[in-house]
């Protein structure tokens, strides 16, 4: 099942731009939609959920929209949906973010801060954002790693991480300490990294969106 129309939830949080050109690069034949509308998000086949910032700040303009009630009704619907960066955190039951926030509880997890005095194995300070390109292992199969290498290197920025269900957990990555990077529930699937970023793996990982029938 390929996307005809791909709706990118606009919450004013996220570099929404770089998100929509890189869908219309990897699928110029659908219809890319960047809207805050409800009824224009509920005609889309295809579904992502991103953000940057503070948590806080994110699921303070989610509720404000009613999409904390809207995303629930897409996972639900069967949709492919994507969460990406802040997108993916905001799905957890909780993030540690400004004195603790509850957010979506669409994937099971919590969301952790990496610490001021993070360090790598040598005991070298490790700088908190965590800023670049890492790799991504990938602990379970999956359509959405379809053509794209176990190892391959994508870009973060992020400060808060992570802890799934280990069930879910389809991609991890190590920095200071191991944490999940990406979570996969029926027709949801969420990174925290940047695909749009990514060059060409997260091209590709967005081409394996366009195309996933939400199926596992």
């Amino acid at each position: 099942m390929s996307a005809n129309r791909i709706a990118v939830i606009d919450y004013g949080m996220g570099n929404l731009h770089s998100v929509a050109s890189a869908l219309e690069h990897v699928a110029p034949d659908a219809e890319v939609l960047v809207s805050a509308e409800r009824d224009v998000i509920e005609t889309a086949d295809h579904i992502i959920f991103p953000g940057v910032g503070a948590i806080r700040d994110c699921m303070a303009e989610i509720r404000r929209l009613g999409f904390d009630q809207l995303v629930p009704e897409l996972v639900a619907s069967g949709r492919p949906v994507l969460g990406i960066c802040v997108g993916m955190q905001a799905l957890m039951e909780r993030s540690e973010e400004n004195g603790g926030v509850d957010c979506l509880a669409q994937l099971d997890g919590e969301v952790k801060f990496f610490g001021k005095d993070l360090r790598d194995e040598s005991g070298q300070h490790l700088k908190v954002p965590h800023m670049g390109w890492n790799q991504v292992s990938q602990n379970q199969s999956h359509p959405m790693w379809h053509n794209i290498a176990d190892g391959e290197r994508f870009y973060f920025v992020h400060s808060y991480y992570v802890s799934a269900m280990s069930g879910e957990v389809v991609g991890r990555c190590h920095y200071g300490v191991d944490f999940d990077v990406a979570v996969a529930h029926g027709n949801l699937f969420a990174v925290q990294f940047h695909p749009e970023k990514s060059h060409t793996a997260g091209l590709q990982l967005l081409k394996n969106f366009v195309g996933w029938d939400g199926q596992a």
